[in-house]
């Protein structure tokens, strides 16, 4: 009885373990199935084109943010320009240095607002504008107190009041692309564009708002081709149709 008993057994664990085969290697089988369809995604496989992207939306976020500076820079950059050669200042490490920095974040802002403007890929959208308020003047005059304060009480030909300067731009830098601030820009203002505070109804027929940009006065009810990079930041592609 014991040997039948044992027969029985190790033919049920044959049986077992060829059924249990067979749904392992189907199991394999679906899981390359899936990978196969997975490779059509890009998320899935390409993930040095998604962490490019990634890098890319930052320098470009990045450099809209010097552009937003870009004044500032500019001032700081004469000052010190005209302290040397009155002989106030030295051409020293630390100035030499300052100079330098502030041309760099000059010419990284401009690439920043060519970039976001003229050589902008997003993709245009024809919209209905809703209702459009012009808000250009709410923004200025609090970011020109900004001006004031860096301008004239730091004296950036100080290693202290240099750093502390480059804190401030830190600190302003990560409030500004984090809460994605693009729209409070002086530079977009001193090149004669006005910035509304826009409701518009998309394609879809979906009703959203957007800050948008442009040099022309936005009217309610009237169509318009925009570039929108989010609610926050956005220019008139064309004008009224």
């Amino acid at each position: 009885m014991s040997i039948c008993f044992a027969i029985k057994n190790f033919l049920k664990f044959c049986l077992n373990f060829t059924i249990n085969k067979k749904i392992f290697l189907k199991y394999i089988k679906n899981i390359k199935k899936n990978i196969k369809k997975c490779v059509k995604v890009p998320y899935c496989i390409n993930k040095k084109k998604i962490v490019k992207n990634f890098y890319m939306k930052f320098l470009k976020n990045l450099f809209l943010y010097f552009s937003a500076f870009i004044p500032l820079f500019f001032l700081l950059a004469v000052k010190l320009l005209v302290d040397i050669l009155n002989n106030n200042l030295t051409w020293n490490f630390l100035n030499t240095f300052t100079f330098c920095l502030l041309c760099t974040f000059i010419a990284l802002g401009t690439i920043g607002i060519l970039w976001s403007t003229i050589f902008n890929r997003d993709k245009i959208l024809q919209i209905t504008v809703v209702s459009a308020q012009d808000i250009t003047d709410k923004y200025f005059l609090q970011y020109f107190s900004l001006f004031v304060m860096f301008a004239i009480p730091l004296d950036i030909s100080y290693f202290n009041e240099f750093f502390i300067f480059l804190i401030i731009l830190i600190f302003i830098a990560i409030v500004y692309i984090n809460c994605g601030l693009y729209f409070i820009n002086p530079l977009l203002n001193i090149l004669g564009f006005k910035f509304y505070d826009t409701t518009y109804i998309n394609q879809n027929g979906e009703q959203k708002t957007a800050k948008i940009f442009s040099k022309k006065t936005i009217f309610a009810n009237q169509k318009y081709k925009v570039k929108i990079k989010n609610e926050h930041f956005a220019f008139i592609s064309k004008d009224k149709n």
